[in-house]
Parts: structure tokens; sequence; C-alpha cells
């Protein structure tokens, strides 16, 4: 069959043979006999692509798009007969250095294609760059080849999901986790066993859009350890996976390597949410590197002042112009891209209130982007979390913009939980609210609106939040005065490590209490990495910067936290176990089912009265499972954050039933959880004893 005319060139350049390409998609598609290039600027002179054979110095050419290439702001060109796998390229953009304008042109650089599939010059973690190199951070092609095998999103119900936040890396990285590629995507496969046996079924993974861990990397002025850019929360390109995290990355497999992760956690059942970070990228201030989109279009890209210098919202020297269209058109693209190419089944967005302020930094009442993404055919069935607040001040936990799609981070779920489980007054009240998904914030949204979460990677790990006061933070070299001040902890009587065994039988029991609030609670709990066996980070509660062991998982605590893991794979099976806990919409506080009783009820140290005064510490609540789709059994949870023992009356568990043990935090393994066949039955079925600082839970069969 002959070739369309359209793939035919019509120019040559230094023996490349080329033609004026397709102006849509933008990026690089390959294309019969060559590569589609398309860029858009909206203030450039001029544009020429430049061309590398991979890993050479030197460009192989360059060819600058004829001014009758260019339509609109769009520069497109077809270049044929090119090697796919070997081929490298950027762009030179012509145009006015007039900072104050909000105009950064300078052609003596070639950056990056914001469009590339996969970028190159990061391949393996850590190895030191090549600091000369003219073009260090080299867009490269992608290819659909993978074989999927009949794989797609799994489409979980969100009141269903238990998520696990993982660093990618410093899940697998210590030597401990004896995987045989440590750190890697491949190491996350070996360990989906373990994660199927804890009970969770869907991970978030801290940013994987390919990021460069040297970034502002810097000595500890003590110590002399690279401190480096581990999290990677400051984004090179938004659609490529980031090479150092793949065992294939040096030999530019990591899409693959990815795809073959996210199709084998999807067998396992596990979904996939990707940490992602819209809100700045690592171009930083004026004082930054030019990279890509300030060097290609940085009035359209960046938030900038009148005086043409970079509004930081961020905290990181920029801010993404998200709601201009053609940037909006470019996160709609991405996340498009990674729903369709990756089955990624959700998206967790940084600093979010980012998101929802025009050109100026304002906050928009009707935010075009959120509502874009909202509505999205494409992104319909993934799951959308915000991380409610920037850091520019504008805080938005229970009024994110949400369309009905949006669910957030609940901060105020977390700071309340902290506080109660320590014993603080004043927080009965609010507790009541947060356990029944936070109806005060998200009463037109249902609970699913709301993730709950007493840790995340931002802060101290749960052990940490029971073994100090204070943050810890030397080990960064600033001083520790970097992180959050307000933990909201308690060091359980020792700051720091401890040998005394009451000291660590008490923390051990406020992590139980945690877990065991977190799941008994509507709405989607979040855990993070290692906090099911006890791992500490050393009172650092901002391990931002560390590349070492104290970021990484420990695996030999297994073994050595037996009791703790074991007990939270048991609060997690729980939860699995009664749909009374899991339910997608908000209690009603009355029978609507002619059960007898209403959904919830609330009780205190007596039967039928909570207290809600200053001073409390307790609270009480009863489910009626015959609310439940499918039914359940009734479950009654006291929880006793007072330093004594104290007696709690129990209502009725009903004709021909009795309550019976499923949980007590305040007894040792194996008496702490219980299997629902082996719950005993108590003997005294109008009160119980709650230990000091303890929670029981009690279920009462179903007939």
């Amino acid at each position: 069959m002959e070739s369309r005319i359209d793939y035919y060139p019509t120019h040559e350049h230094e023996g490349f043979k080329f033609r004026r390409g397709r102006t849509l998609p933008f990026g690089a598609t390959m294309v019969p006999n060559g590569v589609n290039f398309s860029v858009f600027s909206s203030a450039a002179t001029a544009c020429t692509l430049v061309l590398f054979r991979k890993h050479e110095p030197e460009p192989m050419v360059e060819i600058e798009f004829p001014q009758e290439f260019r339509i609109g702001d769009v520069y497109s060109m077809i270049v044929f007969d090119l090697d796919y796998e070997e081929l490298e390229y950027g762009f030179r953009f012509d145009g006015p250095w007039e900072p104050a304008w909000g105009h950064r042109f300078d052609k003596s650089k070639i950056v990056g294609d914001p469009y590339a599939k996969v970028i190159g010059g990061r391949d393996v973690w850590r190895a030191e760059p090549d600091w000369n190199d003219m073009y260090g951070h080299r867009s490269r092609l992608a290819f659909d080849d993978f074989d999927w095998e009949g794989d797609r999103p799994l489409e979980t119900p969100s009141k269903d999901l238990v998520v696990y936040e993982m660093h990618v890396r410093g899940f697998t990285a210590s030597p401990t986790s004896g995987v045989s590629a440590p750190g890697t995507f491949a190491g996350i496969r070996e360990k989906i066993p373990y994660l199927k046996d804890l009970g969770i079924n869907c991970i978030e993974l801290l940013p994987i859009f390919e990021f460069d861990e040297w970034e502002n990397s810097r000595r500890h002025p003590e110590t002399g350890e690279w401190l480096l850019n581990y999290w990677g929360y400051s984004t090179l390109g938004f659609f490529a996976p980031k090479a150092g995290f793949a065992a294939t990355g040096r030999f530019g497999m990591q899409v693959d390597e990815l795809k073959t992760l996210i199709k084998d956690l999807h067998k396992a059942g596990i979904e996939v949410i990707l940490d992602v970070v819209f809100n700045h990228t690592a171009e930083g201030d004026h004082r930054g590197p030019t990279i890509s989109y300030r060097g290609i279009d940085n009035r359209t890209y960046y938030m900038l002042t009148p005086e043409g210098y970079y509004y930081n919202f961020s905290g990181c020297g920029n801010t993404l112009n998200c709601n201009h269209p053609v940037v909006r058109n470019m996160v709609l693209d991405c996340l498009r891209y990674w729903a369709s190419e990756y089955h990624v089944d959700g998206f967790r967005f940084d600093l979010a209130s980012i998101l929802g302020r025009d050109q100026n930094g304002a906050p928009l009442a009707n935010p075009p982007l959120l509502e874009s993404l909202a509505y999205d055919p494409v992104l319909s069935k993934c799951k959308l979390i915000a991380e409610a607040w920037d850091a520019g001040g504008l805080y938005q936990v229970g009024s994110f913009p949400a369309y009905g799609r949006w669910a957030e981070w609940n901060g105020k779920y977390r700071d309340c939980i902290r506080k109660f489980i320590k014993g603080e007054m004043a927080q009965v009240g609010e507790m009541a609210q947060r356990i029944q998904g936070s109806p005060d914030l998200y009463y037109y949204r249902g609970p699913t609106a709301s993730t709950n979460f007493i840790t995340a990677h931002d802060g101290f790990t749960l052990w940490d939040l029971y073994s100090y006061n204070w943050k810890h933070n030397e080990a960064n070299g600033e001083n520790n005065n970097d992180g959050s001040n307000d933990n909201d902890s308690w060091n359980a009587g020792w700051e720091g490590e401890s040998t005394d065994p009451e000291t660590n039988a008490l923390r051990r029991k406020l992590v139980k209490n945690a877990m065991c609030l977190l799941m008994l609670s509507r709405g989607i709990p979040m855990i993070v990495m290692g906090d099911e066996m006890g791992r500490t980070q050393n009172g650092n509660n901002n391990a931002y910067c560390h590349d070492n062991e104290l970021a990484w998982l420990d695996w030999t605590m297994v073994d050595r936290n037996t009791e703790l893991l074991q007990f939270i794979k048991g609060v997690i099976r729980f939860r699995r176990e009664h749909p009374v806990l899991r339910g997608d919409r908000f209690f009603e506080h009355r029978d609507v089912v002619g059960s007898g009783r209403p959904d919830i009820r609330f009780h205190g140290t007596q039967a039928f009265w909570a207290d809600y005064s200053a001073g409390s510490r307790c609270l009480a609540v009863e489910l009626c499972g015959e609310h439940a789709t499918p039914r359940d059994d009734a479950i009654y949870f006291a929880m006793n954050m007072h330093w004594d023992g104290l007696p709690f009356q129990l209502p009725y568990a009903g004709d021909g039933r009795s309550w019976k043990v499923a949980i007590n935090t305040s007894m040792p393994s194996p008496h702490d959880i219980y299997e629902k066949s082996q719950a005993p039955r108590l003997e005294n079925q109008g009160e119980i004893i709650v230990g000091p600082r303890s929670i029981m839970v009690l279920i009462a069969d179903r007939l």
C-alpha cells in the first residue's frame, strides 16, 4: 500500500528529511516513517528542534522550524527515518529576555518537552550527573507495545478502600527487604504478598513523575552525609515515570516496569493512587535553572507578580498557573494519559488549593481546572483526593470545591484523633463527628469525601507520635528549624526510644488505639508505610532529604514487632468483615429499617448518655448492623482516654443476642483482638471495665 502524501518529506537539512507536522497532540508522537514534534509557545519568535543520539554530548542535528510550520502558537514538524529507540530531543526558543514582562527566553539553552513521556539524564538513582551536560534532562519517546493482558482499573468503591501510603524507594531500599531489586517498582512487586496479607487494597505512591534527586543536594554540615531531594515533590516532567525508581531505568525500560507493577497489583486486588504535584515545578524562582517551562513560555506556565517575579504559594519558589487554559489542558492531558496508558486508579493532589487560584493568586469560586477534572469523561471513575490547603495560607478542609467528585485529606480528623488519644480535654464532641465521617464538614458530600489519616509521610511516624514530645530534625542539617512544631504528640513519659517495658507497652497500646479508631471511622482510612510494624524516624518529622536507614523501611521489624503487626492486620480484617463500618452515606440517627434501634447511638460511661463536657475523655458508640448493606452484626465500642480504668454500662444486645469481645487494646496479644469465631462472650452483659487509655470493641452476632 502506498504511503499517504502527508508522510512524504518536503524539506531537508543536513541529510534529515522533514515536513510540516500535525499540531495535535502536543509532544513527540511516532507516525509512519517518522516522529511528529509539536510544541506550544505564545511569545517565542522562533523555535529550533534539537536531536541527539542517546547519551551523546552533542546534538546530531538542529532544525529550525520554518515559519510556515507554525500554526497559531504551535510549532509542529515531522522528521523522517529516525531511530526511535536511540533518540533524544529538545528545543531552543528564541524570543525576548524581558523578565519584568514575564519573558525569559534564552536560545543558548536547550529545553525539554512539557509532554515528554520519558526523560533521560537521571537513569540510575543517585548516580552523580554530568554537571557540564548542555542538556541534563533529555526528552525521549515511549513505546505503546505493553501487553496488559486484559487489565483495567479496578474501580473499587471508595467506601471499601484501605489506603497504604508509601515511598517507592523507601519501601524496599533497605537490605533487610530481601528483594532482588531494592528501592524500585520491581521491588514493590516482590512485596505484593505482604501487602495482600496486611489487608490493604490500595497503595498511594509518593511522587513518581520524573524528578532530580540531586536538586538542592547538599552535605550535612557536621556529618558530611549527602542530603538529597528524596521525596520528589519537585517535578521535571508530568508525563514521565521516574527512571531512578526502576531496576531497568538504565536500559530505558521504566515505563514497562511500572506498568508491570500496576498490572500485578491489580491482579492482587490492589489499586494504585499517585501523589501528583501540579502546584510547582523543579525550575524554582528567578534564580533557578531553565529546564523546560520557563524557557518555552514563562508567562503562560507560571503565576507572576506585576514585576515579573514568581508567586510562591507552593513554598518551593514558583507556582504553576493551573487555571490558564493551556496549562489546564496540559494537566488534563497528563491525568488522562496516566489513567488510560498506566491504568492508574486515582490521584492525590499535593497542595491542591493552589489549583483553585487564578493567575494573580486569588481563590476562585468556581475553579475551571477542578471543575474540568471532576467532569472529565476519561477520569470519571478515578479517585480524586485533594490536600485541601497550600503554603500560601489557603485552608479548605471541608470547603474544597468538590463538584460531587473530590475527596480530601481530612487534616481535622488527624488533629482531633491525636488530641483525643493523648487525653486532651474538650475533644469528645468533635470525636463524635470524626468517627461518623465528619458530617459537619462533608454533609452534602458523604463520608467518602473524608480521607481519614493520623500520620502521613510528612510528620511523625505513628510510633514516634507516642515516643517524642518534640521534633528531632538535627539530621536534616537545618538546626532543627524545619518541620512542623504542632504535632499533638506525647512521649508516654520518656523522650525517645526506651528500654522500659511499661513505657513500650503503653506506646504499643496508644498505636493500637490509633489504628483501631482509624478502622472504626467512616470515610477512607489511610495508613503509612511501616506504621503497622512500629517504624521510627528517631523523632524526625520531616525526612524529605534522607536516602538512608532513617527513611527506609526496616523489614526486621516484622519479626521484632509481631504483636503490633498482627493486631493491625486484625483491625483491617475487622473493618473488611463489617459493612456497618464502611457506609457511603452518613448515619441518620434514627431507625429507618424497623430494627427497633437507630443506626447509631452515642453513649458514655452511662448507657444512652454521652458526656460532651470539656472534662470528658470517654465516648462509646453503638452501631446497628441491621441498617448496613449487607446486614451486619451490631457493634459497640468504648473509648476511654482517661488514665484510670472506668466502668461502662452496656446497652441491651437484643433478644437472643449477647455481646462478645472483638478487640481490647488494654490486653496483651493474643487477647487484644479475636477472630469473629473465637470472640469470647462477656459474662456480665450489663457492664464492662475499659482499661486506662484503652478501647474495647464488642459485637453482637446477627440472629
